[in-house]
């Protein structure tokens, strides 16, 4: 393991006790209401979103008001870029890897908006996942063919001072948490 892998690890350790502290407390509602309202503008334009796991924020309240399409990620391989499939409230869900549910069934769709899950992020707009790159990954080939949106959605608590990066890490546009919306340039 490279340094900065070992830097990763550590803060994944403590970003996921930080986020379990403050979970279930309550904080879900203001920050849907919060991600609602960054979505203004973008009420039409084909939006991913996750199924949230473990302890991570609820996005689905907001997907399901979302006026235009609403995709979910798909792990199609190791190494590779996710592929999100069309998901409605009531759609058909499987178990998919790493314990998300997916649609087991549907067509693809393109994200022009990302609502993406994280264990820490910084004030620089990086956020720190799972380890897998997916997300790295996909914002990168997504972000070649044109303009993408990137919301972080996390709880306040999971904010640290600076996130581990290397190279492959994509900054987010954004992220929202209970107390607001926090552009980044």
């Amino acid at each position: 393991m490279t340094s900065i892998d070992l830097a990763k690890a550590a803060a994944r350790k403590t970003a996921y006790a930080t986020r379990a502290a403050v979970h279930g407390q309550g904080r879900d509602g203001a920050a849907q209401a919060h991600l609602q309202s960054a979505l203004i503008g973008f009420e039409a334009a084909p939006l991913s979103g996750y199924m949230p796991i473990r302890t991570e924020i609820d996005p689905l309240p907001v997907m399901a008001a979302h006026a235009g399409p609403v995709g979910v990620p798909v792990i199609v391989g190791m190494g590779q870029a996710l592929d999100f499939r069309l998901w409605t409230p009531d759609c058909a869900m499987i178990a998919g890897p790493f314990g998300a549910r997916i649609p087991a069934e549907g067509p693809r769709l393109v994200p022009q908006v990302l609502i993406v899950p994280l264990l820490a992020f910084d004030a620089r707009g990086y956020r720190l996942g799972y380890g897998g790159g997916f997300y790295d990954r996909t914002l990168a080939v997504l972000r070649a063919a044109g303009p993408v949106l990137a919301l972080g959605f996390a709880y306040g608590a999971q904010e640290v001072p600076v996130v581990p990066i290397d190279a492959y890490d994509q900054r987010l546009d954004g992220v929202v948490t209970e107390d607001g919306v926090r552009w980044f340039s």
